[in-house]
């Protein structure tokens, strides 16, 4: 009987120890309760609390916690129905609003976040809600912040991981996208055979040009050589009227046979002439070549003698 009682003794001491003493692990808050009522919040380390009188009430999590939102449809602004889930990033930042402002932190949470996810995307067309994610993103973090400050919640971040139409809807997207690539291709390819015929055209108005140009300043060339046979004949003919008038008979032996020469010349390239007869006779192209002689030295004695007469340099 006496152990029995000592057994109980030391069991209702262990109990009254462990009531006593408390520890409070990194990164939870307790709330102590004394008869029910909220008193205080242990922060992690070693506390004594008096048993009976004084109690732990609830152990919070000061940590940042994730919290996954389940898939659920939603109906955009263009009345598409999209299948979306997400995932909340939170942290308790007031053990006790936590624990006696709202009954199930968690649930109600993620009640909030799905309510403001049909909210947010139901103002949007099915093109805005698949391109502007990071737009709802904010929208949401936003009015759900705002929404769980009172209960002492701190929530960082909320991600949208999935968009997805249904199944025709994506196959229509498809079907677009392939229509908006085709278009941009053949747009691209007329633009190539534009630049194609506008290069091409520009080469051949430059090869005209040049060609107008090489043309033009072989005609300037020729007529620039006509001039001067024309001027050298000119010259020729001069002197040779001036030898005449002077009563010089080879100047004009030597013109007669200078033209004679030049007709023998022209007749000799003619492509129908097959045989030249010529009743001549060669003492008399033999004279005309003895007047070409002597038109020769005479002039060339007319320069030594205006030579020789020049008067001397000072």
């Amino acid at each position: 009987m006496g152990q029995l009682l000592a057994l109980v003794i030391v069991f209702v001491v262990v109990v009254g120890v462990a009531k006593l003493v408390r520890i409070v692990p990194q990164g939870f808050e307790w709330t102590v309760e004394t008869f029910g009522k909220y008193t205080r919040t242990l922060s992690p380390g070693l506390h004594f609390l008096i048993p009976i009188y004084q109690a732990v009430g609830r152990k919070i999590n000061m940590m940042e916690q994730v919290l996954d939102v389940p898939s659920q449809d939603v109906i955009t602004k263009d009345n598409a129905v999209v299948r979306v889930d997400g995932v909340v990033f939170y942290q308790v930042l007031d053990a006790s609003k936590a624990a006696y402002e709202v009954s199930n932190l968690e649930q109600a949470s993620l009640a909030l976040i799905m309510t403001n996810i049909r909210t947010v995307l139901g103002s949007m067309d099915l093109d805005e809600s698949l391109s502007q994610r990071d737009a709802i993103n904010a929208k949401l973090l936003k009015v759900v912040d705002e929404a769980t400050h009172p209960w002492g919640v701190k929530v960082n971040r909320i991600e949208i991981k999935d968009i997805a139409p249904p199944r025709d809807l994506v196959d229509a997207m498809a079907r677009q996208m392939k229509a908006e690539r085709e278009k941009r291709a053949n747009i691209l390819d007329a633009e190539g055979f534009r630049q194609a015929a506008i290069l091409k055209a520009e080469g051949e108005k430059q090869s005209v040009i040049l060609a107008a140009e090489g043309e033009k300043e072989a005609a300037f060339r020729a007529a620039e050589a006509r001039e001067r046979s024309a001027e050298a004949e000119a010259k020729a003919t001069t002197m040779v009227s001036e030898a005449i008038s002077g009563g010089n008979v080879n100047a004009l032996n030597y013109f007669v046979a200078n033209n004679y020469v030049e007709a023998l010349k022209e007749m000799a390239k003619s492509p129908n002439q097959k045989m030249l007869l010529l009743p001549i006779e060669a003492t008399g192209i033999l004279g005309s070549l003895a007047g070409i002689a002597e038109l020769a030295k005479e002039s060339l004695g007319q320069q030594q003698k205006a030579v020789a007469i020049q008067p001397p340099l000072r």
